[in-house]
């Protein structure tokens, strides 16, 4: 249901396009904002176009004087408060600052823009399948710095952590007190949620007035949040996270923004964001978008509806829209030095458009992992949205994507009372021919939109392990949400924050410290100990990580693969079943023959006679075979 306050908001959007750039008297002309902030010389993105925001900046005559750099042409638009300015600039131009010049009448503005340098710090370096990502929402993590908990100035001054849907305090330097932590598990790679501001209003979400602390409902794309510590903050932190070896995975949103982003609050023209004659929000349906026999009504629902009220839907077929998401992306990488882009709601973009902003990153950084989330929940659907051998229509150039469909499959296969649960994941494996490189796609258990892995399994620790065995030893490049590895646990029940709780022991004041082994109990080191002994394991094993993929059909509640190159081969066998099994190996010879004895990876211990391998109940053991 859309508030009293949206549906005016709404209301007022549309006001305010109908009347920008009717001015009823003259005024003095301002330019008081630029975006893209500044630039670079020597990017491969030459051809950049400039949005000048202020007081009749649209009306200005501008022109600029600086070497290697040339003003191609002015576009005005249907507010005469945006001018857009598109530059070309050359190889040989060198880093300083140009000059911007406006002049209308006897009024001249002189407004300057940098050229920086590029540096040689790691950036677009990419994530891999010899990764591990960490994905953790910055507020609920650690908070490192009590003093930007909240603002007054703000739109949301709250802060309150007995509140489930305020702000909690966590920032970048909390997280940055926990890189060793983070070594320490075997972790890789850092995915946060949105880091941007969101200087967002409370928002009234099932009855509840709730604060935008996950990050999705952007308001100014060149500022990271004040809360989380801002622009220079975050350059620290990934500087900091590259030191130790962490690569930084950015959360971008392309679909839609927040409503109090500041360019909703004067639109350049009509069509900045898809309008309606009344509110109309996306249907969540994906299958009009793949139908070959769906109706163009429920396509452009799905893709042009609002996500919700809230978070207004841009339209990415607008060209100065486009330009300013994709020179966003190539300055965000640029700036911060981030290495690998997950794109929020990638479904419900415009795949022209992600075509467009895909390739100009891959272009500028060809290391650059990209993956979005499309939740759909077969192969089919899945494999559109990246590098596919299906014969669509629309052939898609993202390199990776979430894997829900294994998410499901993992998920859906432990849940199962019956010994056939295997089959699911196996079953999900054995489609992998639809996509270019299946390795790409990016695994999970659960993330901030889901139940908490752990109780979406009943809460059985057993399947527990055997769960996050399957996801650091198959195919793909796993990701965990913060605190699976220490057990936190609950159900979106009645909303997900409970699934956004505190990590303990990250927020001053915390009874427990579960960042360290002695605030955590038995059964949390323990999990921990299998997601460390495990990450650590295929971190230093290629084999493992990127190595050839052979699965067997499971057979009465047992499920083997291997996983091999040239010079080692580890064999996964998982036993669902209630009851010990002896497993004969010979059907397997396949991919074991020559080898006489193996290591269990999980124990240490050593095994001499590969003809029968005991599979205790309920467990997935790991064996690195020799000769």
């Amino acid at each position: 249901m859309i508030t009293h306050f949206l549906k005016q908001r709404f209301s007022h959007l549309l006001v305010a396009i109908l009347l920008a750039g009717q001015c009823v008297f003259a005024q003095q002309a301002a330019i008081q904002r630029v975006n893209p902030t500044n630039w670079w010389v020597g990017m491969h993105w030459k051809n950049l176009q400039l949005m000048v925001y202020g007081p009749e900046a649209g009306k200005l005559t501008y022109s600029v004087a600086y070497p290697g750099v040339r003003l191609v042409k002015t576009h005005t638009v249907e507010n005469a408060n945006y001018a857009f300015l598109d530059l070309t600039i050359a190889p040989t131009a060198k880093p300083g600052t140009l000059k911007l010049v406006g002049k209308r009448g006897s009024q001249t503005l002189t407004q300057p823009f940098e050229l920086k340098a590029r540096d040689n710090s790691p950036k677009g370096q990419g994530v891999t399948d010899a990764d591990f990502i960490y994905l953790a929402m910055p507020d609920r993590f650690a908070n490192g710095d009590e003093s930007n908990d909240k603002f007054a100035d703000l739109a949301d001054p709250n802060a309150d952590r007995s509140n489930p849907f305020y702000r909690h305090g966590g920032d970048l330097a909390g997280a940055e007190k926990h890189l060793d932590y983070l070594k320490d598990l075997g972790v890789t790679a850092i995915w946060f949620t949105p880091v941007l501001e969101n200087n967002q209003p409370l928002t009234n979400e099932g009855g509840s007035m709730r604060s935008a602390y996950h990050g999705y409902g952007f308001t100014d794309h060149y500022e990271v949040d004040r809360r989380l510590g801002g622009n220079e903050a975050y350059k620290t932190f990934v500087k900091k996270a590259h030191a130790a070896g962490f690569k930084i995975v950015q959360d971008a949103v392309y679909n839609h923004v927040g409503i109090n982003h500041w360019i909703l609050k004067d639109l350049p023209m009509k069509d900045w964001l898809h309008q309606w004659p009344t509110y109309t929000n996306t249907s969540y349906k994906y299958q009009p978008v793949t139908d070959p026999h769906g109706a163009e009504s429920d396509r452009n629902v799905t893709v042009n509806g609002w996500f919700v009220p809230f978070l207004p839907d841009l339209n990415q077929s607008n060209p100065y829209v486009a330009n300013f998401l994709i020179q966003h992306a190539l300055w965000t990488v640029e700036n911060f030095g981030v290495d690998a882009w997950r794109v929020d709601t990638y479904m419900y973009n415009d795949m022209p458009f992600m075509n467009k902003c895909n390739q100009a990153l891959l272009d500028e950084y060809p290391r650059i992992h990209i993956f979005g989330e499309s939740w759909v929940n077969n192969v089919v659907d899945q494999a559109y949205y990246t590098r596919n051998k299906i014969d669509f229509p629309f052939k898609s150039n993202q390199p990776g994507g979430l894997d829900f469909v294994v998410f499901s499959a993992i998920n859906d296969g432990l849940k199962t009372k019956s010994n056939d649960g295997v089959n699911r994941f196996y079953e999900a494996l054995a489609q992998d021919a639809v996509y270019v490189n299946p390795n790409k796609l990016v695994t999970f258990l659960d993330n901030h939109d889901t139940d908490r892995y752990l109780s979406m399994i009943g809460e059985d620790f057993d399947k527990y392990k055997i769960g996050l065995t399957w996801l650091l030893t198959t195919r793909g490049i796993p990701s965990m949400y913060y605190g699976t590895e220490i057990l936190m646990k609950n159900f979106k029940d009645p909303s997900d924050a409970e699934v956004r709780r505190d990590f303990p022991g990250g927020f001053p004041g915390d009874k427990v410290n579960k960042f360290e082994a002695a605030g955590r109990t038995d059964r949390e080191n323990e999990a921990f100990q299998h997601v460390r002994k495990l990450a650590t394991y295929r971190r230093d094993t290629p084999a493992l990580h990127s190595g050839k993929l052979m699965q067997f059909l499971p057979q009465d509640g047992t499920y083997v693969y291997f996983r091999y190159d040239d010079k080692k081969t580890i064999m996964v066998a998982t036993n669902m079943t209630d009851k010990d099994v002896s497993l004969d190996t010979r059907r397997f010879v396949e991919r074991m023959k020559g080898f006489a004895k193996a290591r269990n990876v999980l124990t240490d211990q050593d095994l001499s006679d590969l003809s029968l391998i005991k599979l205790p109940t309920k467990t997935a053991t790991v064996l690195e075979l020799s000769r």
